[in-house]
């Protein structure tokens, strides 16, 4: 039975979405090399083409024809994708509380000095923003 489909990219289409966000346009040979190199396990060259052609067909990516081969770029841009799945992490297992998706953010990750400066930062400005 196939899996009902998600607006938002699985496990692996993400890895190629973060190759292609990184550099692109780039041929199918390049999209495996790389995600070889990241994610530390080997890619046959028909799998990396197949899930390309599907995501192609969901319009996460496009292709344009140069010679023999395609070049594939993202259609997503990665904020969209990230404030995708974040909205869905927050309505699903934090049920809307942002405060609550923080503090587990907080307590389960270790965070040093410079992030925790950068978190600071960021919410003082939202709060600025929001107080216009």
């Amino acid at each position: 039975m196939a899996r009902p489909g998600s607006e938002h990219p699985t496990e692996l289409e993400l890895e190629i979405l973060k190759v292609l966000w990184d550099d692109s346009p780039l041929p199918v040979r390049e999209v495996r090399a790389r995600l070889e190199t990241k994610a530390g396990r080997p890619l046959s060259h028909s799998s990396v083409i197949t899930m390309l052609n599907i995501m192609y067909r969901k319009g996460f990516v496009s292709r344009k024809k140069e010679g023999k081969s395609f070049l594939f770029s993202p259609k997503l841009m990665k904020k969209t994708v990230t404030g995708g799945i974040m909205e869905d992490v927050l309505s699903r297992v934090f049920d809307g509380s942002s405060s609550e998706l923080v503090l587990n953010l907080l307590e389960t990750v270790d965070l040093d000095q410079a992030e925790l400066a950068e978190i600071r930062k960021l919410i003082t400005r939202k709060a600025k923003e929001q107080k216009q």
